[in-house]
């Protein structure tokens, strides 16, 4: 397949996988409330996890996301972080202070945070991004890199936009919409702690059975 052809068809699954709601999505949108380039610095620390995943898994690392104890390990330690941050939210919201976007942390960290704790994120790229990543090393460095550049780029500009629609809300609506935006993204924040805790004790539970 030409460059341009593959290119086009990671960039469309790419897309599909960035756009897709999950806790980076619920973040974004919180720390957009309160700055129009927080999003942006949540992609920033999303591709500094991203991008040497994408290094890594040429490597073969994708074998070792591949691991029944690596994906419980990542599972619960993800729910631990999507726990702490939603209970910041709500915290902050019931002193009715402004809150931090994160749960206390910054919008770069906190995509760092999320990118390296999300198991789904790792099990995406452990399969459908290692394929990608395969492909796109077929056509040398030059076609890793515009993979790389091209996929990161999709993070960039969906959590920007995100980040500074919320932003124009908060501007346009007031407090009322911060404290909606807050509760909503707390909420989201529980609701996937509580989906990976329960997915890495299942997995834990079927390694004891199995043992």
């Amino acid at each position: 397949m030409p460059l341009i052809a593959f290119l086009g068809e990671a960039l469309a699954i790419s897309l599909s996988g960035v756009i897709a709601p999950g806790p980076m999505t619920a973040v974004t949108v919180r720390a957009g409330a309160l700055h129009p380039f927080a999003g942006a610095l949540v992609a920033v620390g999303h591709g500094l996890v991203e991008i040497p995943l994408m290094v890594a898994l040429l490597f073969g690392l994708g074998r070792l996301l591949e691991i029944a104890e690596v994906a419980v390990a990542v599972g619960l330690a993800g729910a631990l972080v999507l726990l702490w941050m939603g209970i910041g939210m709500v915290t902050h919201l019931l002193r009715r202070k402004t809150a931090a976007a994160t749960g206390g942390r910054s919008p770069l960290v906190a995509g760092v945070a999320l990118s390296a704790g999300n198991p789904y994120f790792l099990i995406w790229w452990a399969t459908v991004g290692a394929a990608l990543v395969s492909r796109a090393a077929a056509h040398g460095a030059l076609g890793f890199s515009l993979f790389a550049l091209g996929h990161w780029l999709c993070d960039l500009l969906w959590c920007g936009a995100l980040g500074y629609l919320s932003f124009r809300g908060r501007r346009l609506l007031g407090g009322r919409f911060e404290v909606a935006v807050t509760a909503i993204c707390a909420v989201a924040l529980l609701f996937f702690a509580g989906r990976f805790a329960r997915d890495a004790i299942t997995g834990l539970l079927q390694l004891l059975g199995a043992s």
